[in-house]
């Protein structure tokens, strides 16, 4: 497995915009092959920033490549220089390999391949 995360973040009284521009944005990821799930987090806050991370989950990395370069990662990203939302600093980007993955009854997957 491996994980694509996004840190944003996001200078304060633009965190409604942030939440809600990612709300109503047209998922794409699920019509690439190798995605297993997405999730957009809500860290805490600063005194200049409040912090998110998408986080995406793929079957390997080069799945996570191919979508990329995909017509769908065009279409999904074509609006975003449209957005009002303010930030301290551009996304940024954090790869991971998983070499560990422990599922809810507690069994380990070995991630060795």
């Amino acid at each position: 497995m491996f994980i694509a995360m996004n840190r944003f973040r996001v200078v304060p009284g633009h965190e409604e915009a942030f939440e809600a521009m990612w709300a109503n944005r047209q998922g794409r990821l699920a019509e690439v092959p190798g995605y297993v799930e997405f999730h957009m987090l809500k860290g805490p806050k600063a005194a200049d920033h409040s912090l998110y991370a998408s986080h995406a989950v793929w079957e390997t990395e080069a799945h996570f490549k191919a979508w990329t370069q995909s017509e769908q990662f065009r279409a999904a990203h074509a609006r975003a220089g449209e957005s009002k939302v303010q930030y301290l600093s551009g996304p940024h980007f954090e790869g991971f390999e998983v070499i560990i993955h422990e599922d809810r009854d507690g069994k380990r997957v070995d991630q060795a391949a």
